[in-house]
C-alpha cells in the first residue's frame, strides 16, 4: 500500500510510512519512497514535510543508495518519531531538518559497525552534519543502544513530546516558516549543508572505491552470520 499523504492547514503535508510492519529499508521501501516524494513534488508543492510511521517502529533497516533526496529536500522536513529508530532507520530521520520523538520507551541506534557491516561514507557525512562529530564518532563507531534521553543529549533528537501530540507538534514545526518564504529557507538550508554536500561528493568515491570490499571482508561475513544466527536461531544459507 503506497504512503499516505494528508494534507494539514497552513501548508503541512504528513506523510506516513507504511511499506511493512517495520518499515525496514527494501527496495520496495525506496519505491514508496520516491513515489510519495513525487507526490509531494506534483500535489504539495507548497508544503513542509513531516514524516511518521506507525506502531512501536519509526523505521528499520539499511540501504546505502536512497537517503540523499530527503536531506537535500529544500522545503522543512520535520521527523515525526512514533517508535523505534535503528540502522538505516534512523539515518531516516537524521536526514530531516528537525526531530521530534513521542516520549516513552524509544530506543536509537546506528548498529552497524559492531555486526560487521561498513557505514558508508556518504552516510557517516549526513550524520556528522545532523549531530556532530563527536556524536557521530561515538554513535557509529561503537553501535550501542540509547534511550529517549540519551538520544536527546546526543543531538539525534531536538524535542520530547507526549505520543498524542506527536503530529500537532511536528506539524507546528514545520508550518513555521509559510510557503512564500520556501525560496529562502532552500538557500539557506543549502548553505548550512555546504560543507556537507563537497564532503558527501568526496565520500562517494570512497564508497565506490572500497565499500563492497569491507562488506565481504571475511571478518564482516563472520560478524554477520553471528548476528544472523542471534535473530533467527539457526545458520545462514549465504
Amino acid at each position: 500500500m503506497a504512503w499516505s499523504i494528508e494534507r494539514r492547514p497552513k501548508h503541512v503535508a504528513v506523510v506516513t510510512m507504511n511499506t511493512n510492519k517495520a518499515n525496514a529499508q527494501n527496495p520496495t521501501f525506496f519505491e514508496d519512497l520516491h513515489r510519495a516524494f513525487d507526490r509531494l513534488e506534483a500535489e504539495f508543492n507548497d508544503c513542509a514535510v513531516v514524516l511518521t510511521g506507525t506502531g512501536r517502529v519509526f523505521s528499520a533497516g539499511l540501504d546505502f543508495d536512497h537517503h540523499f533526496p530527503l536531506f537535500a529536500y529544500p522545503r522543512p522536513t520535520v521527523a515525526a518519531i512514533n517508535g523505534h529508530a535503528y540502522a538505516g532507520g534512523l539515518i531516516t530521520a537524521l536526514d530531516c531538518d528537525l526531530r521530534i520523538a513521542a516520549a516513552g520507551d524509544l530506543q536509537f541506534a546506528l548498529n552497524e559497525v559492531p555486526i560487521g557491516i561498513p557505514m558508508p561514507a556518504v552516510y557517516c557525512e549526513i550524520i556528522k552534519h545532523a549531530i556532530g562529530t563527536s556524536s557521530a564518532n561515538e554513535m557509529t563507531l561503537f553501535g550501542q543502544v540509547y534511550d529517549l534521553t540519551a538520544a536527546q543529549r546526543m543531538g539525534v533528537v531536538n524535542r520530547i513530546v507526549p505520543p498524542e501530540r506527536l503530529i500537532e507538534e511536528a506539524v507546528a514545526w514545520a508550518r513555521a516558516v509559510e510557503p512564500g518564504c520556501h525560496p529562502t529557507y532552500a538557500f539557506t538550508k543549502r548553505a548550512l549543508q555546504a560543507a556537507a554536500l563537497r564532503a558527501i561528493d568526496d565520500a562517494r568515491r570512497l564508497d565506490l572505491d572500497l565499500l563492497a570490499s569491507r562488506i565481504t571482508d571475511p571478518g564482516s561475513l563472520r560478524a554477520h552470520a553471528r548476528r544472523y544466527r542471534e535473530l533467527k536461531g539457526r545458520d545462514p544459507t549465504w
